[in-house]
């Protein structure tokens, strides 16, 4: 999977918009959504709330875990934390960053949760590279890891898969000039 294709699947995830119009349901390959009353909330996937704000029709609201105090403790219990610690969501920084893109104005201090976005996944970022660092010097075969999103594997699956590759060459070529000698 590359990219694109996680914020496809992120941009599926439901989130609950409050229309300011009316209409039984839409109907749509996906399925049906709806009925929209104004000021009723209703859900609908992230892709069709973002269209709907574009186009004036809803406020979105966000996720209860997209806000200051909710990740500010994330990020604390990230920093304090060894492991990965589980997310809110396998597609957090995907719908951080589309709500903060498309709808800020329905974000609460949306430049305080846009900073503590970047330092969580800065800091996930650095303790992914660590294990990896520690992985190779301990000459391990395998590692596991639990928590990462999808996002976060994709950012580091070829750079390591080409990496260890490398290592199992290397270490190929140092055992037959170890058996030669």
């Amino acid at each position: 999977m590359d990219f694109n294709e996680i914020e496809f699947l992120a941009e599926k995830e439901l989130v609950t918009v409050v229309p300011n119009f009316s209409e039984d349901k839409i109907t749509l390959v996906t399925g049906d959504y709806g009925p929209f009353n104004p000021s009723m909330p209703t859900t609908v996937p992230l892709w069709l709330a973002v269209s709907l704000k574009k186009q004036q029709r809803c406020h979105i609201q966000p996720p209860e875990w997209l806000n200051v105090d909710m990740l500010t403790q994330k990020k604390q219990d990230e920093k304090e934390s060894e492991l990965f610690v589980e997310m809110p969501s396998n597609h957090f920084i995907e719908i951080a960053t589309i709500l903060l893109d498309n709808a800020s104005d329905d974000i609460t201090q949306p430049d305080e949760v846009r900073a503590l976005i970047k330092d969580i996944s800065d800091a996930r970022a650095a303790k992914l590279k660590k294990g990896i660092v520690d992985m190779v010097v301990e000459r391990a075969t395998h590692g596991k890891v639990d928590n990462l999103t999808p996002m976060e594997v994709t950012s580091v699956r070829s750079f390591l898969t080409q990496s260890l590759d490398q290592l199992h060459i290397l270490r190929s070529h140092a055992n037959q000039h170890a058996t030669q000698t």
